[in-house]
């Protein structure tokens, strides 16, 4: 894949491609994914189960999203965040496809789909809130230093 231009890091626009250019961009299984709101299978992506500190990145625009101090075992089958890095780096949805209700997250930079966001499941986290995030959304950059925690921000507490 080639590594897009991201000009909305300057500029504070929304990165904003044509479907031939993502398509051009991005391998089949990411585009499912991430432009067509897809879901890779539980357990088979490459993330759900890392522990290596670093930053994640949306895999199609490069966007700083989570970090693994804030990613946490939920034994989902997908990697699993408390919170994303920052307010404003992801943005939400209503979800009523499949028959459910559900909280879409997607990349607030380029608009493509992550995962979901779940509340109230009882895991002992900061928020209670569980951001199932499919792997192929991601790509990891590894940290040579720990990554530092972030207090999460009022509108993220429970």
């Amino acid at each position: 894949m080639n590594t897009p231009e991201n000009t909305s890091k300057t500029t504070g626009v929304p990165l904003e491609k044509s479907d031939a250019q993502w398509r051009e961009e991005l391998t089949p299984d990411e585009y499912r994914v991430l432009r067509q709101a897809g879901t890779e299978r539980p357990y088979t992506g490459e993330y759900w189960d890392t522990h290596t500190e670093g930053v994640y990145q949306c895999r199609a625009c490069g966007s700083q999203l989570f970090t693994s101090h804030e990613k946490f075992d939920s034994h989902c089958g997908w990697p699993s965040f408390w919170a994303p890095l920052a307010e404003g780096t992801v943005r939400y949805l209503h979800d009523r496809t499949m028959g459910m209700d559900r909280v879409e997250v997607r990349c607030a930079n380029c608009d493509s789909h992550l995962g979901h966001v779940f509340e109230g499941e009882g895991y002992g986290t900061p928020t209670d809130q569980r951001f199932c995030i499919n792997s192929i959304s991601l790509r990891l950059v590894e940290s040579k230093e720990p990554v530092e925690s972030k207090e999460p921000a009022e509108s993220e507490r429970k």
